[in-house]
């Protein structure tokens, strides 16, 4: 199935920005069964405004990384010509050797809004995907700005799952998170191990800039990343990355080396 077929769903932040999202029972009665073998899984949000991302949000990962538990969120970039979907490939880049993975949790905005109290935070969200969150380490290290290493084209994984906030507990927490790198298990945590939890997230963010329906919050990865490994566990051409969020759904990718 390609954009435009018949039984083709929408955008989804098209859906969001309409504020259509309680339609969605609707749409599926209205659709067709489809081979997920046809499908050309893009992100969720392809076109986002935002993808804000949080760096340093689990305790034991900035442990790992020699760093303090940041008082106020770590924030950075990431732009959508660096994303792909489910089942394409993660583009390990000429340039490095040091194609990193990160299991992230994703909120997608439903309503927009700015300085949006922590207490209403939640009801700005409508749901949650996954992320694997490609760092090119070498280059991300640089300089103390970590935008560059994190926005190679092809490096930024997202999907295939959209699941509405109200199918799971508020905020998404107590959801086992994991990476597994060929099978092998590199990353087990818990979503309730966020430093900042979503709503605190939605809250901080929103106090600097309007978020708006279809932004993506990228809310940060446990310890076990490759760079945190002795010695160093990174992606190569040929591997197969999968991110397993519980209740929301797995991210496949195969890797690649860029030509």
């Amino acid at each position: 199935m390609k954009v435009g077929d018949p039984g083709y769903p929408g955008n989804l932040e098209e859906i969001l920005r309409a504020g259509e999202i309680v339609e969605a029972g609707k749409v599926l009665l209205q659709g067709r069964s489809v081979d997920l073998a046809e499908i050309e899984f893009l992100p969720p949000v392809s076109n986002a405004s935002k993808v804000i991302c949080v760096g340093l949000n689990y305790a034991d990962h900035a442990a790992e990384g020699g760093s303090k538990v940041p008082d106020y969120p770590t924030v950075f970039a990431r732009f959508n010509s660096s994303l792909i979907g489910h089942g394409a490939p993660l583009v390990c880049p000429k340039v490095s050797e040091q194609f990193d993975y990160e299991a992230e949790m994703v909120a997608i905005i439903g309503k927009g809004g700015r300085a949006i109290s922590e207490a209403e935070a939640l009801s700005h969200v409508a749901g949650y995907s996954v992320f694997n969150d490609g760092s090119v380490r070498d280059y991300q290290l640089r300089t103390p700005q970590w935008t560059i290493g994190k926005n190679f084209d092809g490096t930024g994984a997202f999907g295939p799952a959209f699941v509405t906030a109200d199918e799971l507990e508020p905020g998404a927490t107590g959801l086992r998170i994991q990476t597994r790198l060929n099978g092998r298990v590199l990353q087990d945590a818990s979503t309730s191990d966020l430093v900042f939890s979503v709503a605190r997230l939605v809250s901080l963010i929103s106090a600097a800039m309007t978020l708006e329906p279809g932004d993506v919050i990228v809310t940060g990865t446990p310890a076990g990343v490759g760079l945190g490994h002795n010695p160093p566990i990174f992606m190569k051409e040929g591997d197969v990355c999968e991110i397993e969020i519980e209740k929301i759904g797995l991210l496949s990718n195969p890797v690649v080396k860029e030509k």
